[in-house]
């Protein structure tokens, strides 16, 4: 996704950002500034909701059909930045200076700790009990829960997803995708010898987030972790395992050596282009298949299945998407409620992912056979959906993938050996949690 002006009254860059501070943003009016729907700030029947942009439109629908309803407020969207920690960064400094007039958060699953362990968010355990609870996916349950209570509603959800082409591997002779990581390896030099395919995967490598959730599948897909509670566990077997499975893909030549520097939409590219077997992505790149001027594959090559696993494993997807919270600072808690419950509701789920293509976060609508047939991916990867999992959750998560990031991508790349890159990842991510106690 790329950046957004949203409520900002020209474009700032993040170094300027940075360097403006709180004091120069409230100067400049760039904190509590109107949004989309109008209003002026501090009036009393305004509920304040923010969330980056959304493209096709089913945000704006379900906006103006909430505030048809005259229920004594009305809602106002105020855009935010579609970058994820841009976003954060303008929360995060909003709150340190006082919170504002922001009622309701759409926010990334990666926030809620955070978000909670600052008390800038409310906790929702009363509001939202464990038979409402049950009713969604358990991997967007498990990113809101901080400390055994719940602080955000999930609102739609994103997960990785392993993607082949399916007109490929029936030409080399395979009915279905590889179920393990050994069978990828083997499937992947088989097809692009048998089919002059150039490449046999590709996945996201890059020192960054998507780079961070990428290996985090391999170290749970080998029955490694992060976290065991608050106490770090990375540096064992099972992640050396997973990390040695991640850089052999490269050093096998099943996947091109730039690999270790693409993001999503790097191996969008190599993929969608055609030269590319398999690839590990997120669902926005079924919706491009569709149109010829973005891909020369067409949906009806591509199959969507689970991430592989170990032998005698278990498959888990990185688990994104998107979540209500409720400000700590609101006077208006009881109203901001009101128009979760109301967008997280499956009316509104199901206008949002027909819409906007959002996929849901309800078990139901998976059932649903518009949703199935109008948002193929919702069907083709429901298995990856449910069995995502967040990444860890604390408070200082943020902190810990900037390590993670750096330490991942130079085992990629062979710059660290991955026992040594698991062990510098231990010792900063412990020392980020003593600092912090």
């Amino acid at each position: 996704m790329t950046g957004s002006e949203g409520a900002w009254s020209r474009r700032i860059s993040r170094r300027e950002f940075v360097g403006l501070g709180v004091a120069g943003m409230i100067s400049a009016g760039l904190l509590g500034a109107g949004g989309c729907g109008g209003g002026e700030t501090g009036s009393d029947n305004r509920l304040v909701f923010t969330f980056g942009p959304d493209p096709g439109g089913g945000l704006k629908k379900l906006v103006e059909e909430f505030n048809r309803q005259d229920r004594g407020f009305q809602v106002v969207w105020r855009e935010m930045p579609a970058v994820s920690d841009e976003y954060f960064d303008r929360i995060r400094t909003q709150f340190q200076a006082g919170g504002g007039d922001v009622d309701v958060i759409g926010g990334d699953v990666i926030w809620p700790a955070q978000l909670a362990a600052n008390g800038w968010i409310v906790d929702l355990s009363d509001r939202f009990p464990e038979s409402e609870r049950k009713k969604f996916l358990d991997g967007p349950i498990e990113a809101n829960t901080y400390k055994g209570k719940i602080y955000g509603v999930p609102w739609f959800t994103d997960a990785g997803m392993f993607y082949y082409r399916k007109d490929l591997l029936e030409q080399a002779g395979y009915s279905g995708p590889p179920e393990t990581y050994e069978e990828l390896k083997e499937m992947a030099l088989k097809v692009t010898r048998d089919t002059g395919t150039r490449f046999g995967y590709v996945f996201q490598g890059a020192a960054d987030e998507g780079g961070v959730v990428d290996a985090l599948e391999y170290v749970w897909n080998f029955g490694g972790e992060v976290l065991s509670g608050e106490r770090v566990v990375i540096d064992s077997p099972e992640a050396a395992a997973g990390l040695q499975m991640r850089r052999s893909m490269i050093t096998g030549g099943i996947a091109p050596q730039a690999t270790a520097n693409y993001g999503t939409q790097e191996s969008q590219a190599a993929f969608t282009n055609g030269g590319v077997v398999f690839m590990r992505n997120w669902p926005f790149v079924y919706d491009l298949l569709s149109d010829r001027t973005l891909s020369r594959v067409r949906p009806e090559q591509v199959g969507i299945s689970r991430i592989p696993h170990a032998e005698g494993g278990r498959s888990y997807s990185g688990l994104g998407g998107w979540n209500l919270f409720i400000s700590s600072r609101s006077e208006k808690q009881e109203e901001a409620w009101e128009f979760i419950e109301w967008m997280a509701a499956p009316e509104q789920q199901k206008t949002f992912a027909l819409e906007s293509s959002r996929l849901p976060t309800l078990k139901e609508l998976y059932g649903d056979e518009e949703i199935r047939r109008r948002v193929p991916v919702a069907a083709l990867g429901e298995e990856a959906i449910r069995s995502a999992r967040p990444r860890p959750v604390s408070p200082y998560y943020s902190d810990m993938s900037l390590v993670m990031q750096d330490a991942f991508n130079a085992a990629l790349k062979g710059d660290l050996g991955t026992e040594e890159a698991l062990r510098k990842i231990e010792e900063e991510l412990r020392g980020i949690v003593a600092q912090n106690k």
